[in-house]
């Protein structure tokens, strides 16, 4: 498919506009945490930074993404809905960074924003049909459309939250995953979802130079469920109203290595008749570092996983037999990678390692997320 020059120039445009704005905006937004008291203090040796850490840095991400949406995108239903959502997420992460709010509280106000973008519009209308005997491409799902939709939503709200454990984790993995939707909206000529994912790109992009390890800043609730809000919802809009198989198995791609994490730790708690609200230390950034890895090699790793699962969903939206055995071939090389992670060991510290690893941020906090995680607060 030929992709216009011009769009590729307003999504240049977007993405510029919301990284500068990002960048700028990083440090006031630092300041202000401080201000407001949303700093993660280290208070004991558990944690694996040694100095006091502004939370809240998700806003600067925010401010980045708003002005560049308002500037190039027209002001559909559709994208009401969405904004008005995010920026109920963003609210509430602001809050939870500053008061260290209550689990279920949080879960019952994420519900009601994916419900405000669902009744907007952002739904997913129809399902992919995987018996190929059938005349029906896809499955309507009529009335089922909103409860799936909100399922979604807040399912993928919260697994992008959970992989914020190290610093630029979740930052960094959203940017693929955005830039992912950006090159496949060029690609199927969606100019409306490629403008909306170059803004999201780049607030991450302005953002991520402070949140790299040793970050300088962490983007806490106020980040991670934004950015796993938005690219919900967008995923809802640009892939899933494709009533193909490929276009279907796209979004799980893109947003493969937060749901494979999250899907995993409710199975892992629920084989050990755990709850899967339960918390532990076998998230994949576990163990990684649990392995020797350090910080930087081991987001350095999961950048790599998300890039491949992102290769492949770009792959699947163009056509051909061939293109889609290179999808299995990479799908199948990132979940066996993810495998050995997984099963190397049982979670505790590598054997091999003469040194107790430090936990990883994830684990350094008393805030709760609706999974039972810790995040990086000292509440």
């Amino acid at each position: 498919m030929t992709i216009q020059i011009s769009l590729i120039g307003a999504a240049v445009a977007a993405l510029l506009t919301a990284a500068v704005v990002a960048l700028i905006s990083t440090p006031v937004v630092k300041s202000l945490a401080f201000r407001v008291g949303a700093v993660d203090v280290p208070k004991d040796g558990r944690r694996m930074h040694d100095h006091p850490i502004p939370r809240m840095g998700g806003l600067a991400i925010f401010f980045g993404f708003i002005l560049s949406v308002l500037l190039f995108l027209p002001l559909t239903q559709q994208l009401r809905g969405m904004l008005l959502g995010a920026v109920i997420i963003v609210i509430l992460g602001i809050f939870d960074d500053i008061y260290a709010l209550p689990a279920k509280p949080k879960f019952l106000i994420q519900i009601l924003a994916a419900l405000i973008a669902v009744w907007a519009g952002n739904r997913i209308y129809g399902l992919s049909n995987i018996n190929i005997f059938s005349s029906n491409p896809y499955w309507e799902l009529g009335w089922l459309s909103y409860p799936i939709s909100i399922l979604w939503i807040v399912g993928i709200t919260n697994a992008v939250n959970l992989i914020d454990g190290l610093d630029g984790l979740a930052c960094g993995v959203s940017t693929i995953s955005s830039m992912t939707l950006l090159v496949i909206a060029l690609v199927v000529s969606e100019p409306d979802v490629a403008l909306f994912m170059a803004a999201l790109a780049g607030a991450c992009l302005g953002f991520l130079p402070y949140n790299l390890n040793p970050a300088k800043i962490f983007m806490g609730d106020t980040g991670s469920t934004f950015l796993g809000f938005v690219l919900a919802v967008v995923s809802i809009q640009g892939l899933f109203k494709f009533y193909t198989i490929i276009s279907f198995a796209a979004p799980f791609l893109i947003l493969g290595l937060p749901i494979f994490d999250t899907a995993f730790a409710i199975l892992r708690r629920l084989a050990k008749g755990q709850s899967p609200m339960t918390p532990d230390r076998g998230h994949i950034h576990h163990r990684l570092i649990d392995m020797g890895f350090s910080q930087k090699q081991a987001v350095a790793v999961l950048y790599i996983i998300s890039a491949i699962l992102g290769l492949s969903a770009v792959v699947l939206t163009t056509n051909g037999a061939v293109r889609a055995m290179l999808f299995l071939l990479a799908l199948c090389a990132a979940g066996a990678l993810a495998y050995m992670l997984y099963m190397s060991h049982n979670g505790g510290p590598s054997p091999h390692s003469s040194q107790k690893s430090p936990p990883s941020k994830t684990q350094i906090a008393g805030n709760e997320n609706f999974f039972g995680e810790e995040d990086r607060s000292d509440k």
